[in-house]
């Protein structure tokens, strides 16, 4: 394509930050420390987790590079990044999660496949760019259409990169055209992250922000859009993210039984301590994150000291100097995850276990071992800390 090529090896990958915690080297995967996600409501770019399935695109020249828009619509059409830029700009706040987050902790179960994320594939950013539907209308698709006089039902996005899930083609998601000309959905083709450009790990030149849904459908590096009848037929919509019960396994498994994962459900993680931790008798403070999909609010925050017999409620926020209330677009972001925090007297070693519960009343499970399935994706579990109490002097 033309100003961006996806390159066939890693030899020219960019320099990420050292702290990152490195899952997979080529493709690169890695994730940051847990306890810099709460160190501030929004990820910078350096400390947002990477996921990548193939060598990172390289942009050869930014003003030769386009997006198409074509399938089954009447006015197919190229898009160059100044054609993006001259349209309203929009800065959406929103939480992006991997869905295989926290996989290794499932593994612990009964092994699964895939990269092995602790609970840090996830973060939260200021995203910046044009609407799809301020895009789409230009091709001719009005706001809130479901099917084009064509049969157009789905946005499929095209990456440049190249995946070995798809025999070296691009990476390929797809949501409902529904969806993508409904302007409360807050579907982004963007080009900022955090007021800067966006860099290579993230996107750049344009990425797919789509809010709400599971990483996977936020296709990054987009070199084509395209308006389709059916679902896309890539591998990572059609045999992969999917959720199966504990009893599918590699041999039984019908991948067409399955529609594929859009929302991610209602997730809680401590990030102030370790999954393993050893501490001093006292005070504690106890915090990280909370999050759902589909723009529910959280509701809730329950953290217990003694492994669940008790709970408090933890507080809630996101920007410091506003209260939080779940669903109150006005003052919170109905994309952005939620931090919390709460503080416990500990004198002995115990489970601490947070757990929270969305606008929709939705709740995490109790046992990972009920939400098991092959792939580790989905993995929303009460979060299970084990902390150590030292009390001698030494």
């Amino acid at each position: 394509m033309p100003g961006i090529t996806g390159p066939s090896d890693y030899s020219k990958e960019p320099i990420r930050h050292h702290s990152l915690q490195i899952n997979s080297k080529e493709p690169f995967n890695a994730e940051p420390q847990r306890s810099s996600l709460i160190s501030s409501y929004l990820t910078p770019a350096d400390l947002f987790y990477k996921r990548n399935h193939g060598p990172t695109p390289i942009v050869d020249d930014i003003q030769k590079y386009c997006v198409s828009i074509s399938g089954l619509i009447e006015n197919p059409k190229q898009f160059f990044m100044e054609d993006i830029r001259i349209l309203p700009k929009y800065n959406i706040t929103a939480t992006l999660q991997c869905a295989g987050n926290r996989r290794t902790a499932m593994s612990k179960t009964k092994t699964v496949k895939g990269v092995g994320w602790g609970v840090s594939a996830i973060g939260n950013a200021v995203w910046g760019g044009a609407k799809l539907t301020d895009v789409l209308e230009l091709v001719g698709i009005p706001k809130l259409t479901s099917t084009t006089k064509y049969g157009g039902k789905y946005v499929e996005f095209v990456s440049i990169d190249q995946c070995k899930e798809e025999n070296g083609g691009p990476y390929k998601a797809s949501i409902t055209l529904s969806q993508a000309t409904n302007q409360e959905a807050d579907v982004l083709l963007a080009y900022e992250m955090n007021g800067e450009s966006l860099n290579r790990d993230h996107g750049y030149p344009l990425r797919v922000v789509v809010p709400g849904v599971i990483g996977a459908r936020s296709v990054k590096w987009l070199e084509a859009i395209n308006i389709i009848a059916e679902e896309c037929q890539g591998f990572f919509v059609q045999r992969d993210y999917k959720m199966f019960p504990p009893s599918v396994n590699w041999e039984n498994i019908n991948w067409s039984s399955r529609r594929p994962q859009m929302d991610f459900p209602v997730q809680c993680v401590i990030c102030s301590l370790e999954d393993t931790t050893t501490i001093k008798p006292g005070k504690v403070s106890i915090s990280g994150y909370a999050a759902s999909g589909g723009g529910r609010g959280i509701e809730r925050v329950d953290v217990s000291v003694d492994g669940g017999k008790t709970w408090t409620e933890a507080s809630r926020f996101q920007k410091s100097d506003i209260p939080y209330t779940a669903d109150d677009d006005g003052n919170c972001d109905k994309w952005g995850w939620v931090l919390f925090e709460a503080t416990a007297e500990i004198q002995q070693s115990t489970e601490i276990i947070a757990k929270a519960v969305d606008s929709a009343g939705n709740v995490q499970s109790e046992k990972v071992e009920d939400i098991w399935n092959l792939r580790g994706i989905l993995n929303t579990s009460w979060h299970r800390i084990q902390v150590h109490v030292n009390d001698s002097n030494s």
